[in-house]
């Protein structure tokens, strides 16, 4: 079995490496950080790597490009990041980086291994979303939207493999705080005690080999879950907003 897994250098995306390589399964990395993905290549044994800036369309066409060969059992798109700051202030240069890599890459590649996939009806896909994807994300906007792009479009493809019965499965990760670079590089810190990277991966990947759409670690994320839902949509924007006003660090907005 192989896997593709993007945004492997750290965080979620490498803990998800790990986890396949311990299963047995061959994976082929992508990143921007060579250095990191040779690193992991040399530390797995069992992997290949594609240096690649997903936030480059023509740069996610030759990843699938260099994949579409290699029969791909798993589709893992993890790659993702946010930007901090008042919607109007915060730099739409890095903003539109971000959604290309949030939200382009994964469509594109999403779509692509979904033909392949159904035409041997057999295959997976795992979106790394967020717990953010069931909210509106004042001061982490567009992060927040991103996220609810991935949930979406993975809940519509659900139901469309489901009416055709097909044996090709999608699971969405949904985490709530996880302790990665992630915080640093959006210049936020968390408001509650974080997962493990290797939590979160570990729950993702038993979710997705046993076919199951949501992957939500954690009891008190499965109720936020749900209970946002009871919630009126200015109240909830008007929480997020007093959570991530208090919990902003001083490293402003990085990428």
């Amino acid at each position: 079995m192989k896997a593709l897994v993007t945004g492997a250098t750290s965080g979620i995306g490498k803990c998800i490496a790990r986890s396949l390589s311990r299963r047995g399964w061959e994976l082929i990395l992508t990143g921007r950080n060579e250095t990191a993905l040779n690193a992991l290549k040399q530390e797995l044994g069992n992997a290949e790597t594609i240096t690649a800036d997903l936030s480059d369309r023509e740069q996610v066409f030759m990843v699938y490009r260099a994949c579409c060969e290699k029969n791909i059992d798993m589709l893992v798109n993890n790659a993702g990041y946010g930007v901090f700051g008042r919607f109007e202030e915060s730099d739409l240069e890095d903003e539109l980086d971000m959604i290309n890599v949030n939200i382009t890459a994964l469509h594109i590649l999403t779509k692509l291994f979904l033909r392949d996939f159904k035409k041997r009806d057999s295959g997976i896909i795992l979106n790394v979303a967020s717990v953010a994807g069931f909210l509106t994300g004042p001061l982490l906007a567009s992060y927040y939207a991103s996220k609810n792009y991935v949930l979406r479009l993975s809940l519509a493809i659900y139901e469309e493999l489901r009416r055709d019965r097909s044996n090709v499965s999608i699971t969405v990760l949904c985490p709530g705080p996880v302790d990665t670079n992630f915080n640093s590089r959006a210049g936020v810190s968390f408001s509650a005690k974080p997962i493990s990277p290797e939590e979160a991966a570990e729950y993702a990947v038993k979710k997705a080999l046993a076919g199951k759409l949501f992957a939500i670690p954690g009891i008190a994320v499965k109720a936020a879950s749900v209970a946002q839902r009871f919630v009126p949509h200015k109240l909830m924007s008007a929480i997020v907003y007093n959570i991530r006003q208090a919990k902003k660090t001083d490293s402003g907005q990085q990428k």
